[in-house]
């Protein structure tokens, strides 16, 4: 079943064109790595695929909605937390704008799946770059969403963290979602993996 689908995309940055008549289609249960070099612009295509940004031609839809009716989780390579809160009350908070709304009890559960066990009540600001990470991607736990968009999610991340993080993805997949990613490194997976490459335009 296909997730989202994109048609003749173009990307210009600074009067640059990033990327021209890209054709893209995001199916259930596939992980597709976004791979291409510093500059080619993967985290444009992903912020465009997710609906925060507008491509210069080309749409983004399903068969019936356009990207910003489609249900997906984004988590972009910046950790947007407020940093003087709490890692419950930035997941508190995250949860409010998607308008879900977990018990507190299983925040605290949640972060301990992260390896977080302590940290809970500290000021994010106060963790370390792959603690503050955990507390990103365990917004993953929180909404139920057909498409992940993750860049760059394994920043920052120890190798158990990596790992962790590998299998959540895999899990994902397998129960039916759909996750388009970056990452610099390979992808470990049961399932295939789709690589798209974006190539630098000079």
């Amino acid at each position: 079943m296909d997730v989202l689908i994109a048609q003749s995309l173009t990307c210009v940055k600074q009067d640059r064109v990033l990327f021209s008549d890209l054709d893209i289609i995001l199916r259930a249960g596939e992980l597709v790595h976004l791979t291409g070099p510093n500059g080619a612009g993967k985290t444009s295509l992903l912020r465009i695929l997710a609906g925060l940004a507008q491509p210069e031609t080309g749409l983004v839809h399903t068969n019936s909605a356009d990207t910003y009716d489609v249900p997906l989780l984004y988590l972009g390579h910046k950790l947007a937390q407020n940093k003087h809160l709490s890692a419950i009350e930035n997941l508190t908070y995250w949860s409010a704008l998607h308008r879900v709304n977990p018990s507190v009890e299983s925040l605290y559960h949640i972060l301990a799946q992260y390896q977080l066990v302590g940290l809970e009540d500290l000021p994010t600001g106060q963790l370390s770059a792959g603690q503050q990470r955990r507390v990103s991607l365990a917004r993953t736990e929180l909404v139920q969403a057909p498409l992940w968009i993750l860049d760059e999610p394994y920043t920052s991340l120890d190798v158990t963290g990596v790992s962790f993080i590998q299998t959540r993805v895999d899990e994902y997949v397998s129960r039916g979602g759909c996750v388009i990613m970056t990452s610099h490194q390979a992808l470990s997976s049961s399932h295939l993996v789709r690589e798209l490459v974006l190539e630098y335009q000079i």
